[in-house]
């Protein structure tokens, strides 16, 4: 697809109006909308909860339009943020343009638009996490002349009652890449992914996970989708609309969807995986010679020095650290290393080969094929279903600006460099001296409290909002969770259950 030509784009409204999604105008909505035969806006907007919230709007004449689409509209603050008070709650929600999407599964024809929040002086709302994401991105690009990129793994499992007559059994944690009949859901993932990039979703691709296992009662099918790089803010609300999706598409198909970090004890957990990466002109800054730069370690050593603080804003529930435990490609361990699955951070291959294998692989093709850029991303693997996304690509950005800033950068990325399984035995000495996150709430706490001043810094962070975080994971009192719970199914499964539909 060239910058021209929208006829390939899924997205309903960058076709029609043969333009991307970041040029969208007031008025481009508005020809979209009498064009189409829209009969109704809904205003979405994500709550401290972390779901998107709706505000519908019949369309009533071209005024009403036009009207709702420049001002926006009032809403109760305190009902959707634990911190705004009932005295002084409302705010206003106002409409991005370039978020707008066709609501796939609305019976009356609907135009579906995110919005930001503002308060009563028409400032953006400080605590938003949706405007702190946007603070720590503004800030980064001004002060590095970097442009910082980010993708997500939304990893989830589907549950649904066991099958008595199941004549294509999956394989016991062996569902990586599995295919239908093996894979049971496969069709549901493929649904998503349509109905997510015709939303505006940049996808890259869609595939069953390690989890797959039966009980007593129900199966448990674990799946993934995999979005491509692009601007953090974009990134963040590409996975909030996916969430929506799948929960949408799962509940008419009468099964359910959890996005938890563990399902149950001694199977795979579900993380949230982001890739990062760093761009100059459009250049990927990741790579130099065809080796990882200085640039990237730089960025890799500020993510390590915040990343049990960084638990704060990704692993925001006590069955978050069910699953940062050994032996589950889980991360316990404050290192990195590259196509490592036992560290935190991870650098995958990137395509820097120097090689074509496309000739290999096709030893008929003759013509000169365009190899692009380099691809190279590093991998952040300790969030998961929980976190809020908006707040943890911030801190991401705020911890990557701090790394490129910081004098010993280099050194702390090479001491902390591990090329091995840190879980095998033979490499004990060499988990011994490395640090661990954060095994609870209760711990996550505790590391924002001490590290708080990186993400006050530059004013991102609201000190109020780091309070409350704090305030909400102590109150779990979740300290040593893992031991007291340790053979006790029952209450683990209780515990699963309460947190089944985080975020």
């Amino acid at each position: 697809m060239t910058k021209k030509d929208f006829s390939l784009s899924p997205n309903l409204l960058e076709r029609f109006l043969k333009k991307p999604s970041s040029e969208f105008t007031k008025n481009d909505i508005i020809e979209f909308i009498i064009s189409n035969s829209i009969e109704m806006v809904n205003f979405r907007y994500v709550a401290d909860d972390g779901r998107l919230k709706t505000l519908n709007f019949i369309i009533n004449s071209y005024d009403h339009l036009d009207q709702i689409l420049t001002t926006g509209e009032r809403v109760d603050g305190s009902s959707l943020f634990k911190f705004i008070e009932a005295g002084s709650s409302d705010l206003y929600v106002v409409p991005r343009y370039s978020s707008a999407f066709v609501n796939p599964f609305e019976s009356i024809p609907s135009l579906d638009i995110l919005c930001s929040y503002y308060n009563n002086e028409g400032k953006p709302l400080e605590s938003s996490p949706q405007y702190i994401l946007r603070k720590a991105k503004e800030h980064f690009e001004k002060n590095t002349g970097l442009k910082f990129k980010a993708l997500g793994e939304l990893e989830y499992y589907i549950i649904s009652e066991k099958d008595q007559e199941n004549l294509f059994p999956a394989a016991d944690q062996k569902g990586y890449h599995a295919s239908d009949p093996f894979a049971k859901f496969e069709f549901i993932r493929k649904e998503a992914m349509r109905l997510i990039a015709q939303c505006g979703g940049k996808i890259k691709y869609g595939h069953s996970e390690v989890g797959n296992f039966t009980d007593d009662k129900y199966y448990y099918e674990q799946q993934e989708i995999e979005f491509l790089p692009c601007d953090v803010e974009i990134a963040a609300d590409e996975l909030v609309i996916a969430k929506w999706i799948l929960r949408k598409l799962c509940n008419e198909y009468g099964v359910r969807i959890s996005f938890a970090p563990k399902i149950t004890v001694g199977k795979a957990g579900s993380g949230l995986h982001v890739h990062m990466l760093l761009e100059k002109n459009g250049k990927n800054m990741m790579v130099e010679n065809g080796k990882l730069s200085d640039t990237a370690k730089r960025m890799i050593a500020g993510l390590l020095e915040s990343a049990d603080a960084l638990t704060a804003f990704g692993n925001t529930i006590p069955t978050s650290y069910l699953r940062l435990v050994p032996h589950q490609e889980a991360p316990t361990n404050i290192c990195w290393g590259d196509r490592n699955r036992s560290v935190l951070i991870r650098v995958p291959l990137g395509w820097s080969t120097g090689v074509d294998m496309i000739y290999d692989a096709n030893p008929q093709e003759k013509s000169k094929l365009e190899i692009s850029e380099s691809k190279q991303t590093i991998e952040i693997r300790s969030a998961d279903g929980s976190a809020d996304i908006y707040l943890f690509l911030a801190g991401l950005i705020v911890a990557t600006e701090l790394g490129l800033n910081m004098p010993n950068a280099l050194e702390k990325a090479e001491d902390l460099y591990v090329g091995v399984n840190i879980f095998k035995d033979e490499n004990k000495e060499i988990l011994n001296r490395l640090k661990s996150l954060p095994y609870s709430c209760y711990e996550s706490a505790i590391a924002l409290e001490n590290k708080r001043h990186i993400f006050e810094n530059n004013d991102i962070f609201p000190a109020g909002l780091i309070d409350s975080i704090i305030a909400k994971l102590k109150a779990y009192n979740d300290e040593k969770l893992s031991e007291k719970l340790y053979g006790k199914h029952d209450e683990i499964y209780k515990l699963v259950m309460q947190y089944l539909h985080c975020m």
